[in-house]
């Protein structure tokens, strides 16, 4: 399949996995800076412990883990998984398919 590219049903699934993962990387980004910055006027740290901070920024971060590992190449079904950054890499590499579509 090589040189071929997705069709419009492929592609749109692809934009919504990329609208996803860019808006709950926003999301995650500015929810991460408040909670870093007023993070001892909420209570969440003190100079010994960081426990509930830490539990926040896990919770924050993992869901951005799940969303990458979920990403696979409509065509094939591999994995793309860190192949891909906030949005999909230009082809896959395991069936060599542009991942994007031709109109």
């Amino acid at each position: 399949m090589s040189s071929d590219y997705l069709n419009r049903e492929q592609d749109q699934q692809l934009r919504r996995w990329e609208t996803w993962n860019r808006n709950y990387f926003i999301f995650a980004f500015f929810t991460l800076i408040v909670v870093l910055v007023f993070s001892s006027q909420l209570g969440l740290s003190s100079g010994e412990s960081w426990g509930p901070l830490g539990i926040i920024i896990a919770a924050l971060v993992a869901p951005i883990v799940v969303l990458q590992m979920r990403l696979r190449c409509p065509v094939c079904g591999h994995r793309i998984g860190w192949q891909a950054k906030l949005l999909a890499p230009d082809q896959c590499r395991h069936c060599k398919v542009f991942l994007r579509s031709k109109e």
